[in-house]
Order: C-alpha cells, then sequence, then structure tokens
C-alpha cells in the first residue's frame, strides 16, 4: 500500500515545511498522518483476511491428525488381541471393529490397509490382516501421523506470525489516528 505524494497543499506549511497530499491505494487528497493511518488500517485487515483462512487450513490439519492418531490407537488395540506367545508374522485376526474403523478413518486420507480375505463357515468372504501386515499399517500411520504433526506445528507458527503482524499494524494505525487527535487537540487548546 504505497503512500504517493501527489501535490502540494497550497497555503499547508507547518513550521516551514510545505505539506503534501498524499494517495493512498486510489484515495487521495489525504494528510501524511491519514494517509498512514490508512495504509496501516488496510494492511491489518488484509493480514486479518489471511489469517482466517491459514486459520481454517490449521483446522483441517488438526483434525486430520486427530483422525490419525485414532485410528493408530485402534490399530493397537487390534495387534494386542493376537497371541504373544509363539506369534507368528502370518498370524491373521478376524474382522473386526477396530480393523474396520481404523480402515475408515484412514481411508479418507488415502492410506489404506492390506487386508485378506477368508472364507467363513457362514459362508461369504471377511477380512482378516495379519500381524506383520498390522505393524507395517501402524509404522505407516505413525509416518504420517509425524509428518502431520510436524506439518501442523509449522502451520501454528506462521499463523501465529500472522495474528502478531495483524496486531502491530492495527497498533500502528490507533497510535497515528490517537497522534492527530493529540495534535488537533492541542491546536484547538491553544486557540482558546
Amino acid at each position: 500500500m504505497p503512500l504517493i505524494e501527489t501535490n502540494v497543499i497550497q497555503g499547508g506549511a507547518v513550521y516551514g515545511v510545505a505539506q503534501m497530499s498524499y494517495t493512498v491505494d486510489g484515495a487521495a487528497g489525504k494528510d501524511y498522518s491519514a494517509a498512514l493511518a490508512a495504509a496501516a488500517l488496510k494492511e491489518s485487515t488484509a493480514i486479518e483476511a489471511a489469517a482466517a483462512s491459514y486459520t481454517e487450513v490449521v483446522r483441517v490439519r488438526e483434525r486430520k491428525v486427530t483422525d490419525l492418531g485414532e485410528a493408530l490407537a485402534y490399530l493397537n488395540k487390534a495387534l494386542s488381541t493376537l497371541r504373544v506367545k509363539n506369534a507368528e508374522p502370518g498370524d491373521k485376526t478376524s474382522e473386526m471393529y477396530e480393523l474396520a474403523t481404523a480402515h475408515s478413518l484412514l481411508s479418507k486420507y488415502g492410506i489404506s490397509l492390506n487386508w485378506s480375505s477368508y472364507s467363513s463357515d457362514a459362508g461369504g468372504d471377511k477380512m482378516s490382516m495379519t500381524r506383520a501386515n498390522i505393524m507395517k499399517a501402524q509404522n505407516d500411520v505413525q509416518y504420517a501421523l509425524d509428518t502431520e504433526d510436524n506439518n501442523l506445528q509449522q502451520d501454528l507458527v506462521a499463523l501465529k506470525g500472522l495474528i502478531s503482524k495483524r496486531d502491530s499494524a492495527f497498533s500502528a494505525a490507533s497510535r497515528i489516528v490517537k497522534k492527530a487527535d493529540n495534535a488537533a487537540s492541542a491546536t484547538i487548546g491553544n486557540i482558546v
């Protein structure tokens, strides 16, 4: 938001210095303080809009981190149902709520579980997972969770920076307006 000097204000001099008329983003005829305050206010408004959209990005990342964490917990629970003594990598789980829920959470983000199918006594195919596949899925989900959590932390730092920038721009505009008001009050006080 550039301040552009447009022309000298006729008859306007402060302490012998000719005063200029400024244009801020197409709004002409402002004195320097008003132009500076308008520019700072416009900057804080633009930053506010950027912060709002960034906040939505952070919320989406937080939701994904939560879903990945829940899916990892369900995978851990499914793995805990397998035998511990004489465990084999090929040990299979039967289709269970934990695996179905983990699959549902992960499929939203394009992460698929390596299911195996088997025939049940009741007829029809059911799905199961081997111990090795569950452990691989745990590693994949943990990696995705760590990556997403790191991205979330970076986004939170960037959002904090934007909010700080917005606050300082708004404070600058407020200080300028207050100084201009104090100067006008002092001038009026001197006249009276």
